[in-house]
């Protein structure tokens, strides 16, 4: 009996170091952002047509675990202003839809950025899936929309987190078989971080319209700190 436990023990025991090895947390500064994976991804490069039709770069992160997929994609927003500058170069004059406004932005970039996460996320609705659960929400006070939808072919289930910071788009994207556990602990995991690999936290809630934008100074990081790149910039959207 005491030789049956003691083997038992041991079986828990090398499950639950296996378990941890699996999982694992990720980091990565280039791109802001840190999850737990159940593996290392691998990374490619990829484009992405926003809302008003402009073509931005980004990275997918991705862990392929039998039929389960796990994915982080970053969408680089940084140089859509730029964008939105030569588009308006070629349009005819007073050509609104163009040249956009002061609230807009030339090539109505401005409201590209504002609409992104609502747009990411109406793409992940358009799947061939039953949307079940769409909410507001916040990763370490960075605002953004958690979906769960399940497909209509197979029943498989998606869990994702839509969310912008420091004008990048992160759409973090967990499908698994019917039947499956809960994909949740990869949806929820999804936080940030500086260019040095810290975390970063706010002491309030951060909306990219606003704050990476600088409509308004990113708010102060928990325990005080300065947080983003030029905090204390003053207001110019």
């Amino acid at each position: 009996m005491r030789t049956t436990v003691l083997v038992l023990a041991v079986i828990l025991s090398v499950s639950g170091i296996a378990a941890a090895q699996e999982w694992a947390d990720y980091s990565n500064p280039r791109d802001g952002f840190k999850i737990i994976f159940p593996g290392q991804p691998t990374v490619s490069t990829t484009t992405w047509t926003s809302e008003h039709g402009y073509v931005l770069p980004g990275r997918v992160y991705t862990v392929d675990k039998g039929k389960e997929h796990y994915s982080v994609t970053v969408v680089d927003y940084t140089g859509i202003e730029q964008l939105g500058i030569e588009r308006a170069k070629g349009c005819p004059p007073r050509a609104n839809v163009c040249t956009g406004n002061d609230l807009g932005g030339l090539g109505f970039w401005k409201h590209d950025v504002r609409g992104a996460v609502v747009y990411a996320s109406h793409k992940l609705m358009q799947r061939d899936a039953k949307l079940t659960d769409f909410v507001w929400s916040q990763h370490d006070l960075v605002e953004g929309h958690e979906l769960q939808l399940t497909n209509n072919a197979d029943q498989s289930r998606t869990y994702a987190f839509v969310a912008m910071h420091e004008m990048k788009l992160y759409i973090v994207d967990a499908t698994v078989p019917k039947n499956s556990p809960p994909a949740t602990l990869f949806q929820t995991s999804m936080g940030w971080v500086d260019k040095d690999g810290k975390g970063i936290r706010y002491q309030i809630i951060y909306a990219n319209e606003l704050h990476g934008m600088r409509v308004y100074p990113v708010p102060p990081l928990a325990g005080g700190a300065p947080a983003g790149r030029g905090a204390g910039a003053a207001p110019n959207q």
